[in-house]
C-alpha cells in the first residue's frame, strides 16, 4: 500500500495517511468516523459504578482522545457528535445509570459535562496530532493530557453548577469528579499514548 507522507505545512494523521488515495479517501474516513463513535459507545458499556461518586468509571475519555488524534481535529469531533447524536435520539449508547434514562435526558444529569465535553476533547488532541505531537511517545501523552484537561474541566464545572437532579458545589464536585479517576486516567493516559507513535514507526516502515 501507497502512503503519502506529507512533509510540509500542518502534518497528516495517522488516518489521512491511511486513506491517502483519492480513492479511498472519503470511504475510509466515513469509516474510521463510525468506528470510533462506536468504540466510545463501547467503552461505555464497560462502566463501573462507584458507591461514592454519580460518576462511573469507563474508558471513554482514552477511546475518545485516541480517536481525536488518529482522526484529526474535524474528524475526531465529528466522531464524537455522531456518538452524542445517538445517544440523544434514544439508542443505548451511553453507560448504564440509576438516575437517568438513555436520551436526551442523560446530558443534564451529573456525567452531562463529561459527555459534553467529549467533541471538544476530541477536536483538540486532534488538532495537536496534525501538528506531529502524535509521533513520538512524550508529546503523545502531552496532547492527551490536554484533551483529558479539558474533558475534566467540563465535567466538574457541570457536576457543581448544572447537573439534575441536584448540582454539587465545587468542592464536592472535585471529590465526586476529579480526585477518583485522575490517576487512574492519567495511568490510561500513559498506556495508551504509546499506540499512535508505534502505529506511525509501522506506516513510515512499510511505505519505505
Amino acid at each position: 500500500m501507497k502512503l503519502h507522507m506529507h512533509t510540509t505545512g500542518v502534518s497528516t494523521t495517522l488516518v489521512s495517511t491511511v486513506s491517502g488515495g483519492a480513492e479511498t479517501s472519503s470511504a475510509v474516513r466515513v469509516a474510521a468516523v463510525i468506528f470510533v463513535a462506536a468504540a466510545t459507545a463501547a467503552a461505555a458499556q464497560l462502566s463501573v459504578p462507584l458507591p461514592f461518586t454519580p460518576v462511573p468509571l469507563t474508558l471513554q475519555d482514552t477511546v475518545v482522545l485516541l480517536g481525536g488524534a488518529a482522526l484529526g481535529s474535524r474528524l475526531g469531533m465529528a466522531a464524537q457528535l455522531l456518538y452524542l447524536g445517538a445517544g440523544i435520539v434514544g439508542l443505548p449508547v451511553f453507560a448504564a445509570s440509576a438516575v437517568l434514562p438513555q436520551g436526551m435526558l442523560r446530558l443534564l444529569g451529573p456525567t452531562g459535562g463529561y459527555l459534553l465535553s467529549y467533541p471538544l476533547a476530541a477536536f483538540l488532541a486532534g488538532r495537536l496530532a496534525e501538528r506531529g505531537f502524535d509521533r513520538r511517545y512524550a508529546t503523545s501523552v502531552l496532547a492527551m493530557i490536554a484533551g483529558l484537561a479539558v474533558v475534566f474541566a467540563f465535567g466538574v464545572t457541570w457536576l457543581a453548577l448544572f447537573a439534575r437532579p441536584a448540582a454539587l458545589g465545587f468542592d464536592a464536585a472535585l471529590r465526586a469528579g476529579l480526585y477518583p479517576f485522575l490517576l487512574g486516567d492519567v495511568l490510561k493516559i500513559l498506556a495508551g499514548a504509546g499506540i499512535l507513535p508505534i502505529a506511525w514507526r509501522a506506516l513510515v516502515g512499510n511505505s519505505r
